[in-house]
Parts: structure tokens; sequence; C-alpha cells
């Protein structure tokens, strides 16, 4: 009895040391078929190129331009005398308002008051000599000859007369529109020339606004268009108009100069002073603005490569206005279509791709 059980008892340890080994090397075996699956799957590498795509939408666009400008009045004179002589009257305060026609200063022209004098004591006698010639001629008294002698040293006297009223006027200096007196730089008694400087006289009720746009907008701007400015030291934004354009770009900065002009009846804005420009070029409802590194020169014209069903496929597109940042197209895009913002030289028709990075 006791000899069978212990035959019994080895038959049972050698069953389970053969159930352990079977097991083990099942086990094994399905490890070692794990690994290789997972060693095939990371071997298969997707070789597509991968890209950057950008969701296309419409929007509102204004095309906005920032320069930099200058005041300038209105209209705007340095005062100077015509002729040399002594100042004999100053009728002008420091930043007075003044009317057209006012006069503001007065030289001395005692010596042309003189010849006035004179050249009308000729005229008088002038006009009794051709008065009578005249009666005698119509009596056939005296030949035609002698009137006409009178009458030309009549005229002739009035051209001297008219004359020194002209040599006059110029001892004067009158307002030459309505306008605000500057400082003044010169007193009664002084001696001046032509060259004197006597005040500055200029008309703000407007300003011109003087900026440059580079060359590249020349084509979009028109007379009559509105802009906005501000001035250095304030907050307040002033509105502005267009009203005339140099016809010529400028070769040294390749850039186009504007004149625009604003109504300033409080006197606010000085001339001279440096403001900031913010001019809309275009406004556009409804537009197609796609990135401009997407967009491919090509020749006659411009493409951009869409993402389509895993390939890219190369569509010509007509494009508008530029910024710097972005291009927009007027035909060949559409809202919802997925376009292509990287890779531009690796692609080719057709190509199979993936997205790596997807903007809106």
């Amino acid at each position: 009895m006791s000899n069978t059980l212990k035959i019994i008892t080895t038959g049972i340890i050698l069953l389970i040391i053969l159930s352990f080994a079977l097991n083990s090397t099942l086990f094994s075996s399905s490890n070692d078929e794990n690994d290789v699956q997972a060693e095939d799957q990371e071997n298969q590498v997707d070789d597509r190129l991968a890209i950057r795509a950008h969701i296309v939408s419409s929007m509102d666009f204004s095309n906005q331009i920032f320069a930099t400008g200058t005041i300038r009045a209105d209209e705007e004179v340095m005062l100077r005398p015509e002729i040399s002589g002594r100042i004999t009257g100053i009728y002008f305060s420091e930043g007075a308002r003044v009317e057209e026609g006012e006069l503001l200063l007065k030289m001395n022209d005692a010596e042309l008051q003189a010849q006035l004098k004179r050249a009308q004591y000729r005229e008088n006698l002038a006009k009794i000599r051709e008065e009578r010639t005249k009666n005698l001629i119509e009596r056939n008294a005296i030949a035609q000859e002698e009137y006409d002698i009178a009458l030309n040293e009549l005229n002739v006297v009035k051209a001297e007369i008219e004359l020194i009223m002209a040599q006059i006027e110029q001892t004067e200096i009158r307002a030459p529109f309505d306008g605000v007196i500057g400082l003044k730089y010169v007193s009664t008694g002084a001696y001046v020339t032509p060259t004197t400087t006597v005040a500055s006289f200029q008309n703000i009720d407007t300003v011109k606004i003087d900026f440059s746009i580079p060359e590249r907008h020349a084509s979009s701007v028109r007379s009559g268009q509105s802009f906005r400015f501000n001035r250095q030291g304030s907050n307040q934004t002033y509105q502005g108009k267009l009203f005339a354009i140099e016809p010529r770009i400028d070769a040294a900065t390749r850039t186009l100069a504007l004149r625009g002009s604003a109504p300033n009846e409080s006197r606010s804005i000085l001339p001279g002073a440096f403001v900031e420009v913010e001019f809309n070029l275009d406004s556009i409802q409804d537009a197609i603005m796609i990135p401009s590194e997407s967009v491919i020169p090509v020749m006659g014209g411009q493409s951009v490569y869409l993402y389509r069903n895993g390939t890219v496929e190369s569509i010509p597109i007509e494009i508008g206005v530029r910024t710097e940042k972005q291009v927009h197209v007027t035909k060949g895009v559409a809202e919802g279509d997925t376009l292509v913002t990287t890779g531009m030289l690796q692609l080719r028709e057709g190509m199979p791709v993936r997205i790596a990075e997807i903007s809106r």
C-alpha cells in the first residue's frame, strides 16, 4: 500500500511539473508574437509630408495704412516790405485776427506824396489844355495834330500819377487774406528792406495735413477720401478729407505725397505739428482673406495648394488687395476650403500629405 501511494504521488508531481513547463512555453511564444507585432507597427512609419493648413473663411476687410504727417496752415505768408524805407506806423497787435485788406504797416512816403501832388497839378493843367484844344478843333481853328499833342500830354501825366500811387502802395503792408498775425519782429522807426521779416501771417480756420503713403497703394487713393489723425499731446481724434494727390512718385523715398484738410474753428491745431494719420484705403464685406505665405507666384499669375481627400491640388487664383500678412482672393478659393500654408517648394499636384496643424 505504501509503494502504491508513493507511485501515485510521484505521478502527480510529474504531471504538475509537466503542466508548468507547457504553460511557460506557451506564454513565451505569445510574448514573442506580441513583440513581433509591436515591432512591425513601429516599422510602419507614415511617410506622407506633414503640412500646416488653414480653413478659409470670409470677413469684413478694411485695408488700413498708418503714416506720419505735418500740419500746415490753409494760407501762410511771411510779411515783408516790397521796398526799403523807415517804418512810420505799425497798426496790428501780435496774435490779433485781422481782415483782408486791413493796413498792417506803413513806411515813410513823404517824397512820393510830394511827387503825387506835383503830378496832380500837372494833370489839372493838361486837362484844361486838352479841353481848349478840343473846342478849337471842333471849330476847325487848329490842326488835328495840336489836339493830339495835348491829349497825349494828359495821358502821360495820368500814367505818372498811377505809377506814383503804385509806389505809395509799396510803402504799405496790408493783410492779403483773413487771418491771424504772429509775433512782431520790427518796431516803429526801424529801417527795413525787402529781406526784413515783419511778422508771420496765417489762416488756420482750416488746416492742411501733408503725409505720404507707399507707392504700392497709389492706385487705391482718390480725392475726397476721409482719414483720421491724432496730434501729439492730445487724445482727441480729428477727421480730415483728402483733396490733393501729388501726380508723381518720389524717386528717393518711393512714396506718394497726399494732402488733406480739416476744419479748425477752435484753432487748437497749430501749423508745424506732428500727426499720426490712419487712412482707410478699401472696405470690403465678406472678403476671402488668406495668409500671404500660401500664395505661390506662377507664370501669368498666382496659385495656391488646397488639401482635398488626403492629397493637394494646385488652384489658380485672382487677388485684389494685398497687405503685409494677408491677401484678398477674388477668384479661385471659397469659404470652407482647406488651404496649405507650408511646404510649398516640396508639394506637387496630387501628392499625398497629412495635416500636422490646422488653423482658422
